[in-house]
């Protein structure tokens, strides 16, 4: 087992504290917050604490550190940390550009040392589920996926919604179905404070026809997190805050008399079928994701592996993230990927 140091127990912070105690890796935190430094240390009956990066790095005890601080300091703390020759785990946003993420995983490579970006739904049972029925061709090809990330609050200052909720769903899309895209369009509405993002729509097209939606805000009556992937066999809906069926496949989709693809040019000629069956909702072993994500951290500085959600995911995440930027300030305007 290593001896782990988190970096930042705030929201998020708190939920890997408790997970890396229970499994038994929680050597440490850093947090400048003496209150809450005291109710973790009491909590978890830990002994060891710092104010800053720059102490717990000298502590020769400490084999990695899993960052969960304010997203500006993240490329500042993870350098630090690679430079003492440390493991990092940093939570999203990874960076703030896909240029400070690239000397990141320019200089753990260099020190050959495990770089692992949080993102939490690579390790969430029910997305994996999903891959699979993808794959398999159970839903036939995919027309598009749309994916909402909705709540009211937690609204933030220093990231906007797209940099603090679209992550998630970039690196789930990513996940699914292996490629990047070719164009990406955003548009946003600054409803609070000026210049930051509250609601925010992104179109992403891929390869094959393959196009998918995003939908971010962070001022919105309820809360969802899920999507929806549309195949020309059956049709998926995933949702994350059900407890007892996060995935329902609906058998309905849309065939074609003498033939079985849909490229047609006369419609009187190739008259469209809809198909409606059955509802199936498959069983799924769920386990906490974020235990799943620490397990596999330390796994992968143990056995030597290249993570799951590696540096270059991250990378390509933060560019997407950076060519949604550019679009929303032109308005939605197409920006190109290479």
């Amino acid at each position: 087992m290593r001896n782990v140091c988190l970096v930042g127990v705030g929201y998020w912070g708190k939920h890997l504290c408790r997970n890396l105690s229970e499994i038994g890796c929680l050597h440490s935190i850093v947090d400048t917050d003496k209150k809450i430094v005291s109710q973790v240390k009491k909590k978890y009956s830990l002994n060891t604490s710092y104010p800053n990066i720059e102490e717990a790095i000298l502590d020769k005890e400490i084999d990695a550190f899993v960052i969960s601080a304010p997203p500006k300091f993240h490329y500042q703390i993870a350098t630090k940390a690679l430079t003492a020759r440390k493991h990092v785990l940093i939570e999203k946003p990874f960076t703030l550009s896909s240029k400070d993420a690239s000397k990141l995983a320019n200089l753990a490579k260099k020190n050959k040392l495990t770089l692992m970006a949080g993102f939490t739904f690579l390790y969430n049972e029910a997305v994996r589920k999903i891959k699979e029925f993808i794959e398999s061709g159970e839903l036939g090809e995919v027309f598009y996926i749309f994916t909402q990330r909705l709540n009211f609050g937690i609204v933030r200052s220093d990231v906007d919604v797209n940099w603090n909720l679209a992550p998630h769903d970039i690196s789930i899309i990513l996940y699914l179905f292996d490629q990047m895209p070719t164009e990406i369009r955003t548009q946003g509405i600054s409803q609070l404070k000026k210049g930051v993002l509250d609601i925010a729509f992104t179109s992403l097209k891929f390869k094959k026809n393959l196009t998918a939606y995003i939908h971010s805000s962070w001022i919105n009556p309820t809360k969802t997190r899920g999507a929806t992937i549309v195949g020309t066999r059956k049709m998926l809906v995933y949702d994350d805050t059900s407890l007892d069926s996060k995935i329902k496949i609906y058998d309905r989709g849309f065939g074609k008399k003498g033939k079985n693809s849909l490229n047609f040019e006369d419609f009187i000629q190739f008259q469209l079928l809809n198909k409606e069956g059955n509802v199936f909702t498959p069983e799924i072993n769920f386990e906490e994701p974020l235990r799943i994500e620490c397990e596999h951290f330390i796994d992968c500085i143990n056995e030597k592996e290249n993570c799951l959600s590696n540096p270059k995911k991250a990378i390509q995440v933060l560019k997407i993230l950076e060519a949604m930027d550019k679009s929303a300030s032109k308005n939605g305007t197409p920006v190109k990927l290479r």
